[in-house]
């Protein structure tokens, strides 16, 4: 595991805490939200921890999972003890171990989402001999109160990769690089974004961007929930706020989240042809998400907010479309670094496709999940997945297909969306049906079928929502 202390054994762990001084073991999970969550232990007794470590713990899973069956609340978090890295917040010297999510007969969790997303992966892998690799662009606003005038203004949404002291906060996101490096989680690299917001109140909003380096889908999940948990430590550290809402105001560039995917086969990247051309399977892929990026917002765009984003065309997709560079398509395909790969010689991950609708509130295994379907219905309906990605690719940097689709508009469409593909989710068994059902129910519970309708002219209630999101995920 790419962030952990290289700790295999029950025994490593204990001579790890004896020699390092550990007071506290925090057993961390990442449940439905995708916050990290805690249980923590003393780490006096060496009997008890060797116990833990064996066992793990009971925990309420209703508390977690909508998707828990009524009456079957009890479930198991079981350390990995692969996955232990030290906690670099802490007050006294402390132990983080990533779990897993175990049944009441000790197996793994069926509706827990790293396994329905394991389950994709192995159909996939199965049926073609692909596994996917992703990296995560993460877009966060970092949010101050201003009690001085700010010496160095410059202009909303000019702020891409601006530098100090026009960029306020390069100190505290180099914090959040090196933090990130401490514990081993890889990263391509940190900048600020365009987006810069001066409040009527005096509260003045900052966008910054960590892009990962590529990983297997699962450790990929994990690192974004744990970069989110390193970003808000490091701003509570320095007494600022930190926002991963999709729209945190209204008129301004928000937060996405988009995904690079590649796709591998013997450890070759299949997403490229020899010559350096985007090969026939990409193709299929492409197609295959296409097709289910309507239902895919039910995952990787979970809350009203998140279609606020949509709408505002702040370089975000609207159409259910690709192209080879326009940011406002769904799918882009960035530049390939041909001129040094033709002088390396080189295999690498630089050759993917990005997926730009998703933002930082989705439920990243599940997403991941649903998109390695997607794959899966590439390789089976090779003809009419190439068919979709031939009528939809865009040329050009506008897009006025009237014939392309159109990406949700609410929480309650694409719920909708998810109903109607429903089928393709639980083939296999990949998706259970409870946490299909869950999620329908949950995307219905926002009530939002006509959120533009219901928000037009009513800025109160813009505000209300935007201020009832601004810290969700």
């Amino acid at each position: 595991m790419h962030r952990m202390l290289n700790l295999h054994e029950k025994e490593d762990i204990i001579k790890f805490v004896s020699e390092n001084n550990v007071k506290i073991i925090n057993l961390c999970h990442i449940p439905e939200d995708g916050r990290l969550k805690t249980l923590s232990f003393a780490a006096t007794n060496k009997d008890k921890i060797r116990d833990i470590l064996s066992f793990g713990e009971r925990v309420d899973g209703s508390s977690l999972l909508s998707f828990i069956e009524p009456g079957k609340s009890d479930i198991y978090i079981k350390p990995n003890i692969d996955k232990a890295f030290i906690h670099p917040f802490a007050e006294l010297p402390t132990l983080n171990i990533l779990c897993d999510y175990l049944d009441e007969g000790g197996k793994p969790l069926a509706v827990a989402p790293t396994n329905v997303l394991a389950r994709a992966e192995k159909k996939l892998f199965s049926a073609s001999g692909i596994s996917m690799k992703a990296l995560a662009e993460l877009e966060f606003y970092i949010i101050s109160g201003q009690e001085k005038e700010i010496l160095f203004p410059s202009s909303p949404d000019r702020n891409y990769h601006e530098s100090a002291p026009f960029a306020q906060f390069e100190n505290l996101r180099n914090e959040v690089l090196a933090t990130l490096d401490s514990l081993g989680i890889p990263t391509k690299y940190c900048h600020s974004e365009v987006g810069r917001i001066q409040c009527e109140n005096g509260v003045f909003m900052e966008q910054h961007e960590v892009e990962f380096a590529p990983e297997n889908l699962a450790e990929m999940a994990e690192t974004v929930a744990i970069a989110k948990w390193i970003i808000r430590n490091v701003c509570a550290k320095h007494g600022v706020s930190v926002s991963f809402s999709p729209k945190p105001a209204l008129e301004h560039a928000g937060n996405g989240m988009h995904i690079h995917l590649a796709g591998l086969r013997k450890g070759k990247n299949i997403i490229k042809t020899p010559s350096g051309t985007l090969s026939v399977e990409a193709w299929r892929m492409i197609g295959g998400l296409l097709k289910f990026a309507p239902s895919l917002a039910a995952f990787g765009n979970p809350r009203p907010v998140s279609y606020l984003r949509f709408i505002a065309r702040k370089e975000s997709p609207m159409h259910i479309c690709w192209s080879a560079r326009n940011r406002l398509a769904l799918i882009r395909i960035p530049l390939w670094w041909d001129f040094a790969r033709s002088q390396e010689k080189k295999e690498g991950y630089r050759e993917t496709f990005e997926y730009r609708a998703s933002d930082a509130l989705a439920n990243v295994p599940l997403l991941f999940a649903g998109m390695v379907t997607a794959v899966s219905y590439a390789v089976e309906r090779p003809a009419e997945t190439l068919k979709i990605a031939e009528k939809s690719h865009v040329e050009g940097s506008r897009i006025e297909n009237e014939n392309l689709k159109m990406l949700p508009r609410s929480c309650n469409e694409a719920a909708e969306n998810l109903r109607r593909d429903r089928s393709l989710y639980e083939e296999g068994g990949v998706f259970p049906k409870r946490l299909i059902d869950k999620t329908i129910e949950g995307l219905k519970a926002h009530k939002d079928r006509n959120l533009w309708k219901d928000l037009e002219g009513k800025s109160e209630e813009v505000e209300k929502m935007l201020k009832e999101y601004l810290h969700c995920g």
